[in-house]
């Protein structure tokens, strides 16, 4: 008779066969964690800090904080990575280093892999305040989401895409200087509204998947 397979509450997993204990503990220990990378786009130098275009890099900073990853140590040159857990699950935080069109460099140096991957970045078709979690969709012309699309060769990965957008969209011929300006006030205030939600969306993605995230974000 085959045994009878039982569902956990971990996502994707079954619980072993009917064996002792000691047995059975043992070979739990031996199924991998989940691993993601979490990327946020943006440009490394201090004068971008609080610019429309950082606004992926923000809120990943914003994640490590809440859960308590250690600081961000550069890597090969390429990119700043935190590593730490949610949950049961590894998680790799990452801000490159390189400028926003080149971001596809740290894809080879971070051995990063589209199954496993998380986006964050700005996003000028969506309004401020709001953020929307997409997979396997078109950069929309975001030239950083499209450098990475060139080097992992697909553009199937998640992306949680931060509105930054104004109520009147900038005219495309001032777009880099309305991308690299800072935030006002206002809109700053406006972007820290949708923190709270953003790191718990990335917090879902990491634990639950990000069809459950997209359930339960992309409806509000």
């Amino acid at each position: 008779m085959r045994p009878r397979l039982v569902r956990m509450n971990l996502p994707g997993l079954f619980s072993l066969p009917s064996c002792p204990r000691h047995v059975a503990f043992t070979l739990l220990q031996l199924i991998p964690m989940a691993q993601i990378f979490i990327v946020g786009l943006g440009n490394p130098e201090p004068e971008y800090t609080g610019t429309r275009h950082n606004a992926g890099r923000y809120f990943v900073q914003l994640f490590a904080g809440k859960f308590g990853f250690p600081d961000f140590a550069l890597s090969k040159k390429v990119a700043l990575v935190s590593e730490g857990k949610i949950g049961k699950n590894s998680v790799t935080l990452i801000l490159p280093e390189t400028y926003m069109n080149s971001s596809g460099k740290i894809a080879a140096s971070c051995k990063l892999q589209a199954k496993k991957l998380v986006v964050v970045h700005d996003d000028v078709d969506i309004p401020l305040g709001k953020f929307k979690i997409v997979y396997n969709r078109g950069s929309g012309g975001h030239k950083g989401v499209e450098s990475l699309r060139r080097a992992l060769k697909t553009e199937a990965f998640v992306r949680v895409r931060i509105g930054i957008s104004p109520k009147k969209k900038p005219d495309h011929r001032l777009l880099l200087t309305f991308l690299t300006s800072k935030f006002k006030p206002s809109e700053a205030e406006t972007l820290k509204k949708i923190s709270k939600k953003v790191v718990e969306a990335l917090e879902l993605i990491a634990t639950e998947g990000y069809e459950r995230a997209m359930n339960v974000y992309n409806k509000s």
